[in-house]
């Protein structure tokens, strides 16, 4: 009995159980830790992207803590570890300076993923291209355009980014009418379809008549604000102006347009 309690407690046994007590408990601290920092961000982040990079974070912190306990286990058996560790940065330096461009886009990937820069479904310009995000990665993003052309940029080279989808879209239309046309009258039609569109469309978060824009050569322009939800102010545009037209011909309100008199000359 004595023998076989000397060979539990001789630090060989005992040692190598602690260490590894003390990496799942530090693991458990850190991974609580990050969990509950992830939870103070998620009005800035949707839950999705939390999962993910709190898995990111969670698979480093686990290699890394895995290593220590390994190279700290060796040490208990007297097992140098110097040259593991000289080895180990040897590489290390190798592959970094081998693969410097790769790692400057997994660095950048991860910091427009943790900062919540764009998703995929948003629309953004960068550079020149504007398009809707359909893939983001570690490494590269891709960006499909309206007419269905897709980019690939290395997330390296993405320095200044316009996020379409963040907030609430805003769109100004001006409405021109004839100067002949009763102002008052105008402005009544104008709300009255705008309270009829507002209550149609959830898309639509407000709308509103501004007054006369200006007065122009051949007609007085009223400016209507719209306000709705991201990239949504195109199709909504479109409909406003189908709903004015429409209106205002039920209103025998004259919409001006150019016209081309011709006159014939004798010879």
């Amino acid at each position: 009995m004595k023998k076989l309690l000397d060979i539990v407690l001789i630090k060989e046994v005992v040692y190598p159980i602690i260490i590894i007590l003390i990496g799942i408990f530090v693991y458990i601290i850190l991974t609580n830790s990050i969990k509950g920092m992830f939870k103070s961000r998620l009005n800035r982040m949707d839950k999705r992207r939390s999962k993910t990079i709190c898995s990111l974070i969670n698979n480093i912190l686990k290699y890394i803590i895995l290593i220590f306990c390994f190279l700290s286990i060796l040490e208990v058996y007297n097992i140098s570890t110097k040259g593991i560790i000289t080895s180990l940065g040897v590489v290390g330096l190798v592959a970094g300076l081998a693969f410097q461009d790769t790692l400057k886009d997994l660095l950048a990937g991860f910091s427009i993923i943790f900062e919540n820069e764009y998703a995929v479904g948003d629309t953004v310009t960068i550079g020149d291209f504007k398009g809707k995000v359909i893939s983001l990665g570690l490494k590269t993003t891709k960006i499909q355009s309206i007419t269905g052309d897709i980019k690939m940029i290395s997330n390296s080279n993405i320095t200044d980014v316009i996020n379409h989808s963040l907030d609430d879209a805003y769109e100004f239309i001006d409405v021109p009418v004839s100067y002949n046309s009763n102002i008052e009258k105008v402005e009544k039609v104008l709300n009255n379809i705008n309270s009829n569109l507002i209550n149609d469309n959830k898309d639509l978060l407000d709308i509103q008549v501004l007054g006369i824009e200006k007065l122009d050569s051949s007609s007085i322009n009223f400016r209507i604000m719209i306000k709705t939800k991201p990239m949504k102010q195109y199709d909504l545009k479109r409909e406003v102006l189908k709903q004015i037209k429409l209106e205002f011909d039920k209103q025998k309100i004259e919409i001006p347009y150019n016209q081309v008199v011709v006159h014939n000359a004798r010879v």
